[in-house]
């Protein structure tokens, strides 16, 4: 580039190092090139590999790169064809012909004054042929003058030197002509020659001349044997000597230049076009370094946002420059840091509530109470594990669905749904924030146990998350047993009083007809004896029967408390068992009436019990089962025990063949006084439920049922094993 601006006036400076800077500015765009492929390749690389921010990094670069190609292609191709033409321009046939015509202007000029000399030293030559040679030295100065020539010589034909005058008289040696010239001048009579004009190394300005020579003609005498040649030289004006050479030196140069004026353009033509190659390599090259600059900055954005994005609010990094860009970064940096903060203390909050809900659930799911939330329609939205335990009903596959539209729970649910509407009416008027009802369930699934369950609910209302939704809570507990206590407790009162009311009279009643029939025996007649003495003996066993009753709520009102202790209730059954039937190989008792059979589990562990209320426990069943299924066609009382080490419980079952128990029967059948037998007091199930309440063990009643129909009634207890 620099020779560029150089060439016009150093062109010699230009041409002589233009081919080792050529190849040298090669070189360097042969490494310019090679950088640029080796970033080619690194590019490519990462965008295989799908590294982020490839993408943006290529089209910054590209960016970059052609707004520097575009305007470098622009300049050359403006550039390529200024220098075509321009170079065209210099060899216009205009100025060739204005040379040409200069340089034979020159000619012309130079022919001229030689000629014009050649003519003065002919006429001269003829003055000087009566002169002798002695005497020729005088006429030559007088003729130099008359010439203005600068020096005058007078050769002799074999071109010795016979006179002189001017600057070569003080030369010992003057230049003498060429044979040739003398050859031509004896031929030609007269001869003209322009010297120094073409001496190599000779500043023709000064040194310029023009020599005349001509004949000397001879004396008519013939004195002089061979002719004489006079040469007369005379110094060219400077000026004219200086145009001359300057118009012949631009001819010459122009000649050069045509003829390699085809390189000259494919010269300035390849410096053009590797400059060119310099300035797009130096533009891509500083493309992907300044956009590899400015997209850092922005790639550090992006991977911190999508960092940000994934949920990673680790600290980010962040540009320390004093642009826009690093202080954006840092911008982000900090904004994270306080998305961090906020989040931990998010995370931290929701670890308070977390904990809360799991402390709340936890209550929730050992609460004894049952809990129900349903939305506005009466959907179940979620329970607790006492409200699957109260209703006996699997809710959790329920959720979302009416609670009425749940088996064995369609008048609940609808009676809670009734509740609910009639307390939010009244709500608006009355400012309500609570309704509380008693409900009366009774279990419908076919072979399930069908005492009734007595529950006392409570509901109320739960704002909502959305403004006009709410959640409705229900919360209800089991107060069967509550219900059956109070109940035995009001017996138990009934039965005392009773015991103690009826039977202060009976021993009077009983003395008074056992002494009415001593005073009257003997005394009447035999008919009237007979008479007498059915009498008192049916007052005497009437009385007997009403003691053993009132004995009987006497002890149902006076149930001691009981003495746990660990009891093996294999043995125990087994015990109790010898009481009713005699002993048989195959393990089954008979007795009179009917058969008892034994199923007990080896595996049973010593249970907590006290041992005489237990035998009145499996006393009381069996008479139940025997009586239960007396008269009923193959009957058979079954006795089982069973270990479940799931729920480390004993189980005690006792079946019956009969026909079961009815329905208002099975609702009421551990109250006193509820019976199905004609003789029966109604106290024995009772008794049976009080003593499993004071064992801490779990009573169930049911029909057995199986395809619709009843085979007979189970009585289950429940059991705790002994530490």
């Amino acid at each position: 580039m620099f020779l560029l601006t150089q060439a016009t006036n150093n062109r010699e400076l230009y041409e002589r190092n233009y081919g080792r800077l050529f190849i040298l500015n090669m070189v360097v765009a042969g490494f310019l090139l090679l950088v640029l492929i080796w970033v080619g390749v690194r590019l490519a690389s990462r965008l295989r590999r799908g590294k982020f921010g490839s993408r943006l990094l290529v089209k910054l670069a590209a960016i970059f790169a052609l707004v520097g190609f575009m305007p470098g292609v622009l300049i050359y191709v403006v550039s390529y064809q200024f220098v075509s033409r321009s170079i065209e321009s210099w060899f216009d046939v205009k100025v060739e012909g204005a040379l040409d015509a200069g340089l034979n202007l020159g000619r012309a000029t130079l022919d001229t004054l030689a000629t014009e000399l050649a003519n003065k030293t002919r006429a001269a030559a003829t003055q000087l042929a009566d002169t002798p040679d002695m005497s020729a030295g005088l006429a030559l100065d007088r003729l130099r003058e008359q010439i203005q020539a600068t020096d005058v010589i007078l050769w002799s034909g074999s071109g010795q030197l016979i006179a002189s005058a001017g600057q070569s008289r003080y030369q010992l040696n003057p230049e003498r002509p060429s044979p040739q010239q003398l050859k031509n001048v004896r031929a030609q009579r007269s001869l003209s020659i322009v010297e120094g004009l073409d001496d190599p190394g000779v500043n023709p300005v000064g040194n310029a001349r023009v020599k005349a020579l001509a004949v000397v003609s001879q004396p008519s005498l013939g004195l002089i044997g061979e002719p004489r040649v006079l040469q007369v030289t005379q110094i060219l004006p400077p000026t004219l000597v200086a145009n001359a050479v300057a118009v012949q030196e631009a001819n010459r140069e122009y000649q050069e230049r045509a003829l390699g004026r085809e390189g000259l353009r494919r010269m300035y033509i390849g410096t053009l076009t590797l400059s060119l190659f310099l300035a797009v390599f130096g533009a891509v090259l500083l493309a992907v370094i300044l956009g590899n600059q400015l997209a850092k900055p922005l790639l550090l954005l992006a991977a911190g946002v999508r960092e940000v994005a994934a949920g990673d609010l680790s600290p980010k990094p962040a540009m320390q420059g004093k642009d826009e860009l690093g202080g954006l970064t840092r911008s982000f940096a900090e904004m994270t840091q306080q998305l961090a903060d906020a989040r931990a203390a998010v995370d931290q909050s929701m670890g308070q509530v977390n904990a809360a809900r799991a402390h709340l659930q936890t209550i929730l799911d050992n609460l004894t109470a049952g809990v129900i939330v349903l939305d506005e329609a009466g959907n179940i939205q979620s329970t607790n594990p006492g409200a699957t335990r109260i209703l006996r009903t699997p809710l959790a596959g329920f959720q979302g669905k009416p609670l009425a539209e749940v088996p064995g729970l369609e008048a609940f649910g609808a009676a809670v749904q009734q509740q609910f509407d009639d307390y939010l009416h009244e709500r608006k008027q009355h400012g309500l924030d609570h309704w509380q009802q008693s409900f009366e369930l009774n279990a419908a699934q076919p072979g399930s146990p069908q005492n009734a369950v007595t529950l006392v609910a409570r509901g109320a209302e739960m704002p909502g998350e959305a403004p006009g939704h709410s959640a409705r809570l229900l919360v209800f507990d089991d107060i069967s047993e509550i219900v059956s206590a109070q109940r035995a407790q009001a017996w138990g009162e009934v039965a005392r009083r009773l015991a103690h009311e009826i039977k202060n009279p009976l021993t009077p009643i009983q003395l008074s007809a056992e002494r009415l029939e001593k005073k009257l025996s003997g005394k009447v007649g035999e008919a009237e004896q007979a008479v007498l003495t059915k009498s008192v003996q049916t007052i005497v066993d009437q009385v007997d029967a009403m003691k053993r009753l009132v004995n009987e709520f006497r002890d149902y009102a006076r149930l001691p408390a009981a003495e746990l202790k660990p009891v093996d209730l294999n043995q125990l059954v087994t015990d109790v068992l010898h009481l009713y039937a005699r002993e048989s190989a195959d393990s089954t008792s008979t007795s009179a009436h009917v058969p008892i059979r034994m199923e007990l589990d080896p595996k049973c562990p010593p249970i907590l019990g006290d041992l005489q209320q237990l035998r009145q426990v499996i006393h009381n069943l069996l008479q139940n089962a025997q009586d239960a299924t007396e008269g009923a066609a193959g009957p058979v009382v079954h006795v089982r025990t069973q270990w479940n080490p799931t729920s480390r419980r004993v189980r005690l079952v006792v079946q019956d063949t009969g026909t079961g128990f009815p329905e208002h029967i099975l609702k009421r059948a551990f109250e006193p006084y509820v019976t199905t037998k004609a003789k029966g007091t109604g106290l024995g199930l009772a008794v049976v439920k009080k003593i499993a309440d004071e064992h801490g063990a779990r009573i169930d009643l049911k029909n057995r049922v199986e395809d619709g129909t009843v085979l007979g009634a189970q009585v289950s207890l429940s059991f705790a094993v002994a530490a």
